[in-house]
C-alpha cells in the first residue's frame, strides 16, 4: 500500500501516513521509503544518524533546531505510547516565521512527520515511556544545537493544561523566539 503524503501549513514540513498491513500473524509497517521522501522534498533523506528517545508522561522536549550549513532534516515517528509533536518555523525571514503546527503521533497510528532543515521541533509525551524514533540527515552536533522556549507565550503553542510538564534545565533556560532572533541564534530561511 502506498504512503499518503500531505503538506503541513509550514513550508518544509509534511505528514506521511503509511498504512499498516495486518493479518492473523500480526502486522507489517513500512514507515520510511527514500523514493517517497524524494518525491515530496525534491531530494532524498539520506540518514546519517538514527535516534530514539523515551519520555515519561508529561515530559516536554524542545523547541530544538540545528543551525548552520548543512542543516539537519528529521523524519520522526512514535513507536510506543503517544506524543503531541510540534513543528515550529524558527527560520528568520520565512513567511511562516513563528507559526507552529501540532500532530498527535502514537503507536496506534501509522503517521510520521518530515521536518526540513531549519525547522524547530518539540514534543510532549502523553503516556509513560513514549518512544520517538528519528532519522536524521546529519549527525547531531551539540555546538550547533539551538533551543527556543517551548512555553513562549508569543509562539503560543497550546499544550494541554491538564498535564504536569517536566522539562530539562537546558529547555528551561532557552530564550524566547524574539530573544533568539535578536541574538542571531536562529537559522535563516532559504528557498
Amino acid at each position: 500500500m502506498a504512503a499518503h503524503v500531505s503538506a503541513l501549513p509550514i513550508s518544509g514540513a509534511w505528514k506521511i501516513e503509511c498504512p499498516r498491513i495486518k493479518d492473523h500473524r500480526g502486522s507489517f509497517h513500512e514507515w520510511f521509503r527514500d523514493d517517497t521522501v524524494r518525491a515530496f522534498t525534491g531530494g532524498s533523506l539520506r540518514p546519517r544518524q538514527a535516534n530514539w528517545s523515551v519520555s515519561h508522561l508529561g515530559v516536554l522536549r524542545g523547541i530544538s533546531v540545528i543551525t548552520g550549513t548543512p542543516g539537519q532534516s528529521k523524519y520522526v515517528t512514535c513507536v510506543r505510547g503517544a506524543v503531541l509533536d510540534v513543528v515550529v518555523d524558527v527560520r528568520v525571514g520565512s513567511p511562516t516565521f513563528g507559526r507552529w503546527h501540532m500532530e498527535r503521533l502514537s503507536e496506534d497510528q501509522d503517521v510520521s512527520l518530515y521536518l526540513d532543515e531549519g525547522l524547530g521541533h518539540a514534543f510532549l509525551s502523553l503516556a509513560e515511556n513514549s518512544m520517538l524514533v528519528y532519522l536524521l540527515s546529519q549527525p547531531h552536533d551539540p555546538a550547533r544545537e539551538q533551543r527556543v522556549q517551548a512555553l513562549d507565550p508569543d509562539v503560543g503553542i497550546t499544550w494541554p493544561a491538564d498535564i504536569a510538564v517536566t522539562r530539562s534545565a537546558k529547555d528551561l533556560a532557552a530564550p524566547s523566539l524574539a530573544e533568539a532572533e535578536r541574538a542571531r541564534l536562529l537559522p535563516e530561511y532559504t528557498i
